[in-house]
C-alpha cells in the first residue's frame, strides 16, 4: 500500500499568501531553512495505479500536476482517482472539488453530517450538480464499519469519529455530532498493514487507543506547536483546542501522546504556517526528531511494505 502526501500544510498553505510571520517571511527571503507546502491532502493506492483521494484541497490541480501517478493518460480524458473520501466539510478539504468538475460524476464518501454541510451551509454539492454531479456514498461514523471503494481493490476503510466542531457555516456548528470530523483506518487487505489518518485530531478519546496502538503508521494532526500559538501572535482569540487541534507540546500534547505507542511510524500532517517545526533548524523540530516523529512534506511517499 502506498500513501502519497499531496499536500502537508494547514489551510492557507505555506507560506500563506498574506502572512509575514517568522516562518512565512523567512521562507520568502531565505532566512529560514524550510520548504513550501500546499494544503493538506493524501492519495492512497494498493497497486500504484488506482488512487483514492482523501480530501480535495484548493491546491488540488497543482498537486495532480506534481504527481504524475494521478494522471496515467490512458485515454483522451483520464484520471487515476477512483473515489474521494472527505474527513470533514472544512473549506481547505473540500474547495478543490470544484476543480474536478470537468470529469465524470464524482463518487464521494462522507458522513451524513458532512453531506448536510455541503448541501446547506456551504452547498458545494449543489453547485457541482450543474457540472459533473456528485454520487454520494454514505459513511456511518456513529457505528463504524469498514467499507470498500470500487476501483480500489485490495483496500478497506474504517471511519473513526473524532471529537471536533463542524465548520462555522454548518447548521449544527454549536451542536456537535459524531461524523462532523473523522479519522480513517486504511488497511491493505493482502498484507494486513494499516495506516491511521486523522489530520483533525483534536483530543485523545478512549476508543482511539486501539487505532493508535495497532497501526503500522499514523498520519496525525500537526497544526500547532502550542495551545496558545495564534493568541500569542495576535492572530486569533482561540486556542488550538478551541478550533479542534491537539498541539504538539505540553504534558498532554501530541508528542507525549505518541510516546505511549511503540509500533507505528509517526508522521505529522496539516501543519500551520505559524508552527515553528517548519523551521528545520528550530529546537522544536529537534524535539520532534528526538521523539521519533516525522514531518510530512509534499510528495512524500509512504510505502507500508517498506520497513525502513
Amino acid at each position: 500500500m502506498q500513501i502519497l502526501v499531496l499536500g502537508s500544510a494547514a489551510g492557507g498553505g505555506f507560506p500563506q499568501w498574506n502572512c509575514n510571520c517568522r516562518n512565512c517571511a523567512g521562507m520568502r527571503d531565505g532566512s529560514v531553512r524550510t520548504i513550501p507546502r500546499t494544503q493538506s491532502s493524501i492519495a492512497v493506492s494498493a497497486n500504484g495505479v488506482d488512487w483514492v483521494l482523501f480530501n480535495a484541497s484548493p491546491d488540488i490541480l497543482t498537486q495532480i500536476r506534481a504527481n504524475p501517478a494521478l494522471q496515467p493518460g490512458r485515454g483522451l480524458r483520464d484520471t487515476g482517482i477512483v473515489g474521494v473520501v472527505l474527513i470533514d466539510a472544512q473549506i481547505d478539504h473540500t474547495t478543490g472539488l470544484f476543480m474536478l468538475r470537468e470529469g465524470k460524476p464524482l463518487d464521494i464518501w462522507c458522513t451524513p453530517q458532512v453531506h448536510e454541510d455541503l448541501t446547506t451551509g456551504n452547498p458545494v454539492f449543489n453547485v457541482l450538480s450543474h457540472f459533473c454531479t456528485v454520487q454520494w456514498q454514505p459513511v456511518q461514523a456513529s457505528s463504524p464499519s469498514p467499507f470498500s471503494i470500487p476501483g480500489a481493490a485490495g483496500l478497506r476503510f474504517t471511519p473513526v469519529p473524532l471529537s471536533s466542531k463542524a465548520p462555522p457555516y454548518s447548521p449544527h456548528r454549536h451542536d456537535p455530532h459524531p461524523g462532523d470530523n473523522i479519522g480513517v483506518l486504511i488497511e491493505d487487505i493482502a498484507s494486513g498493514r494499516q495506516v491511521f489518518y486523522a489530520p483533525g485530531f483534536g483530543a485523545m478519546e478512549p476508543h482511539l487507543d486501539e487505532y493508535l496502538g495497532c497501526a503500522d503508521c499514523v498520519l496525525l494532526d500537526g497544526t500547532f506547536w502550542t495551545d496558545d500559538e495564534m493568541i500569542r501572535l495576535g492572530l486569533s482569540q482561540k486556542t488550538a483546542r478551541d478550533i479542534g487541534h491537539l498541539p504538539q507540546s505540553g504534558t498532554d500534547g501530541m508528542i507525549a501522546l505518541l510516546g505511549r505507542y511503540k509500533k507505528p511510524r509517526k508522521v505529522l500532517i496539516h501543519i500551520n504556517n505559524t508552527n515553528p517545526i517548519l523551521d528545520e533548524d528550530s529546537p522544536e523540530r529537534a524535539e520532534l526528531t528526538r521523539a521519533g516523529i516525522e514531518l510530512a512534506y509534499d510528495g512524500m511517499l509512504i510505502d507500508t511494505g517498506d520497513n525502513t
